[in-house]
């Protein structure tokens, strides 16, 4: 794992230990799909497979292909990327098919090129505690500067407009 940065990497103002630290350590679960949509993210700065693993649903489609393949795939992207922060821009709690919703910008790069995202997560509370289902994501250079204040159903409509 690479060094824990005194302040936390998921931009919540707070210090890791108080913040995503807990929920790595396995000292407490996520309370609600925000809270660990963002300590997946301070997971993927520190580079923590295992807490990345183990908050994935077990419907999460890149499960398929097993476990040691996702850990490699992980692993991969920790060497290529830099992350350069992350904002939550709106977020939506488990409705009647138990799904939370959360759209978020993650500032990437990779060799020096930009990579950022925006991305609307699905979570799905396993009885244990939330965990990551599927996501949908544009590069931010497509939503041309329209990220500052983007909602869920905006985004919503971005998607439809680029696919």
């Amino acid at each position: 794992m690479r060094p824990i940065p005194d302040r936390c990497p998921c931009d919540a103002g707070r210090a890791y230990d108080q913040c995503c630290g807990p929920y790595h350590r396995r000292e407490r679960e996520a309370p609600d799909a925000p809270a660990l949509m963002r300590s997946r993210y301070s997971a993927f700065v520190r580079g923590d497979d295992p807490y990345l693993l183990r908050t994935l649903h077990p419907d999460h489609a890149d499960l398929e292909e097993g476990v040691e393949a996702m850990r490699a795939s992980l692993r991969d992207t920790f060497r290529r990327n830099r992350y350069e922060g992350l904002r939550v821009l709106d977020h939506r709690p488990a409705g009647g098919d138990g799904l939370a919703e959360v759209l978020f910008h993650a500032r990437v790069r990779e060799a020096g090129v930009d990579r950022s995202f925006v991305e609307r997560s699905y979570f799905a509370h396993d009885g244990a505690g939330w965990r990551y289902l599927a996501g949908d994501l544009l590069p931010a250079a497509a939503l041309k500067g329209r990220i500052e204040g983007l909602t869920l159903d905006a985004f919503t409509r971005a998607l439809e407009a680029a696919r």
